[in-house]
């Protein structure tokens, strides 16, 4: 029986697992050979080089710290401390790309009137001509902010965004036009974002995890404005007012830009008539209808001093 028991733990002894965790037999190599497969294994690799050892389930806290520390350590070298998040609907277009649009539907509805499919792209580049008047309106908010940072010295006071398209592009756009820099936090999605080409190449970053870009959009945000939007505009917003009304976050002007639409989307006195928000959680944020007034609720906020911006 003791010879029986020996041969089974050499023979289990035998067995390991290969890179998939199935059961593999050893076989006798000779030492040249040994030696290759042993430098060839996944488990030679070096930790940190090991892109199948990063990449697993049980490493993920590590994976978000790391996705938090480098924006945080970047941003740091940069001298950014405070940040005015600008957030809206991806798909808003530029007012030339809508005028471009446009003229096109016109041409091919023109052409066959009675076509249901072209009188639909028609609808569509109408309405899209209108809401482009958005982003031109948040290309001039940050502009209009990023001179008012820039008379007051403040080079460490930036424009964020999401860094996509649409009203995203259009912050950066307006910050860049100022010859002023701006942040774009990039995220990985199931299609292909890329960056905008106005970010800042030395504050462009990318996030696979939305919780940690949620947090560095707060983490320096002095004021928080929100143009018309769709489902990620609404996270951020009610995100950013949660935080606020918490006492999470610090006071900071919330502002949202387009009244016709921000009104007509959520009934923020219903929710204070059926008591689940108090009636001074109104005053948490102001609804305006152009960039200026956008920009005068952050100034009176703030004294009208953008000095003060970072040390509220």
């Amino acid at each position: 029986m003791a010879t029986k028991s020996g041969n089974n733990h050499k023979k289990h002894g035998r067995e390991t697992k290969n890179g998939n965790g199935e059961k593999a037999n050893l076989e006798k190599l000779e030492p040249r050979e040994g030696i290759d497969r042993c430098i060839q294994s996944p488990s030679y690799r070096l930790a940190f080089e090991d892109m199948d050892y990063l990449h697993a389930p049980f490493l993920r806290g590590t994976r978000l710290l790391l996705e938090y520390n480098k924006p945080e350590r970047i941003m740091r070298e940069q001298g950014v401390r405070a940040t005015v998040v600008v957030f809206g609907s991806a798909r808003i277009l530029s007012r030339e790309e809508a005028q471009r649009r446009l003229q096109e539907a016109e041409k091919a509805l023109q052409i066959a009137p009675d076509d249901p499919h072209r009188q639909e792209a028609m609808r569509k580049a109408k309405r899209d001509f209108e809401m482009s008047h958005w982003y031109e309106e948040a290309r001039r908010f940050a502009a209009i902010i990023s001179r008012h940072a820039e008379e007051a010295g403040r080079d460490d006071f930036v424009i964020m965004t999401g860094g996509g398209p649409g009203i995203m592009e259009a912050a950066n756009r307006g910050a860049w036009e100022t010859g002023m820099r701006s942040v774009g936090l990039n995220i990985t999605l199931e299609h292909e974002q890329h960056p905008n080409p106005y970010i800042t190449p030395e504050l462009c970053f990318r996030f696979h995890y939305f919780a940690i870009r949620k947090m560095h959009f707060t983490l320096r945000a002095r004021a928080m404005v929100a143009f018309p939007g769709g489902f990620g505009t609404l996270d951020e917003v009610f995100k950013i007012l949660t935080l606020v009304q918490t006492g999470k976050a610090r006071r900071m002007p919330i502002v949202l830009v387009g009244r016709d639409f921000w009104t007509r989307l959520i009934d923020f006195d219903f929710l204070v008539e059926v008591g689940t928000i108090s009636p001074e959680d109104l005053d948490l944020f102001e609804i305006v209808d152009s960039a200026e007034e956008a920009v005068k609720v952050i100034r009176d906020f703030y004294g009208g001093n953008p000095r003060k911006w970072n040390k509220r």
